[in-house]
């Protein structure tokens, strides 16, 4: 058996950075940029308002003084003229400052009569205006490689970018193993479950940025094994879950290297996920997952998402550890590293983490109410309430 650590250079040596492709701003969100973004002109491209009001000279911004409305302009409807001391323009926010005019004073300090208004006699000291270029100028750059959020999709628009470059989608081929299976919404007979580990993972590695192509369920034969695997052609990376243990009917393995598969590693010291296979399948790189519900999705935690970023140019590293405090003792732990589900609640440093009394790696309500995965060592002593201990955040959850 490997360690995780090991494992994860494994992976990263599978999964390299995929080409990049060109694509409209409106389908940009989620993507990982490839190349920089650069701005095409500043922002605000002009000095603008920033509240409803008058623009005004600076040296005219004093209590009781009487100036000449001019004109007006609004956002889209700029002054046409400049205003010199003794004038002010009617502006509303988002408006083109006029030449000459450095200020706004806003309308709730002034009074107006027809063409004249009156500075009041307590004026707010703000000026009001936004400078050309305050938020960013022409040239400015969102730096690859960068997942894009909301936010970025905003600015990008602001930056007159209206196509990019990004890594092109990792399409997963998932598919799963065993006579045991049948799909959501069949019947099974006594002697058989619903297939749920290929649709969390499937929906694990959407949210990650990927196509995924949903394989037929594989029966415990050479022959179903391999017309199932042969569907997977195209894929970037060949996802499988059970069939990868050592029993009479885990045909993965056999299977897979009949077709070349170039074995990486088979078998990790850590649980629930011992059984992990992983190697290059062809032109694709193929991780084959446990088959107990909770392992294959911690397994995606630790293995799938990290792949899954290195393939689009994100930094090959393992998930981000977080300290946290424990709530409650735990045992010593084993010969193999443990990833117990837990939940966080607010302390008042560090939060404190409590993992779940059942570990059974056939539990998914368990990891349904799961947060994080407490890390537990090779080894470790047992720990009691009040020990700092590391964890990874878990992101099945959205509450």
């Amino acid at each position: 058996m490997i360690s995780v650590e090991a494992a994860l250079d494994h992976l990263f040596a599978l999964a390299a950075p995929l080409p990049a492709e060109t694509v409209p701003l409106r389908r940009a969100a989620g993507r990982v940029l490839a190349e920089d973004a650069v701005a095409r002109r500043d922002q605000p491209p002009f000095a603008a308002a920033a509240m409803d009001g008058y623009a005004i000279v600076a040296a005219d911004h004093a209590p009781g003084r009487v100036l000449d409305v001019i004109g007006e302009a609004a956002a889209g409807h700029a002054f046409a003229g400049a205003v010199a001391p003794g004038q002010a323009v009617r502006i509303f926010t988002g408006a083109p400052v006029p030449p000459g005019a450095d200020r706004v004073v806003i309308q709730e300090d002034v009074q107006r009569d027809g063409r004249r208004i009156t500075l009041g006699a307590r004026l707010d000291e703000a000026g009001h205006v936004r400078a050309a270029g305050q938020d960013f100028a022409a040239g400015a750059r969102i730096e690859a490689p960068r997942r894009l959020g909301p936010a970025d999709v905003a600015l990008l628009a602001a930056m007159n970018v209206a196509e990019l470059r990004v890594a092109r989608r990792p399409v997963v081929a998932i598919n799963a193993t065993g006579d045991e299976l049948v799909m959501p919404g069949e019947d099974p007979a006594p002697d058989q479950i619903v297939a749920s580990n290929t649709f969390g993972l499937a929906a694990m590695a959407e949210a990650a940025g990927a196509e995924v192509r949903m394989l037929p369920i594989a029966r415990d034969t050479v022959a179903s094994l391999g017309t199932v695997l042969a569907l997977a052609e195209g894929a970037d990376l060949v996802v499988t879950v059970g069939g990868a243990s050592v029993g009479d009917h885990d045909l993965v393995a056999r299977v897979a290297e009949g077709r070349g598969l170039e074995r990486a590693f088979y078998k990790i010291a850590m649980r629930p996920g011992k059984p992990l296979m992983a190697g290059r399948f062809g032109t694709a790189a193929l991780l084959g997952l446990p088959g107990n519900p909770v392992s294959a999705m911690v397994c995606g935690h630790l293995f799938l998402l990290p792949m899954l970023r290195a393939m689009q140019g994100l930094p090959a590293r393992a998930p981000e550890r977080h300290e946290a405090v424990l709530a409650r003792d735990v045992g010593a732990n084993g010969p193999r590293e443990h990833y117990m589900r837990a939940r966080l609640s607010p302390g008042p440093g560090l939060p404190r983490i409590r993992p779940f009394a059942r570990q059974d790696s056939a539990l998914l309500s368990v990891l349904a109410e799961a947060d994080a995965l407490l890390i537990r060592p090779i080894g470790d002593a047992p720990r009691p309430a009040g020990t700092t201990v590391p964890y990874l955040p878990l992101t099945f959850r959205t509450d």
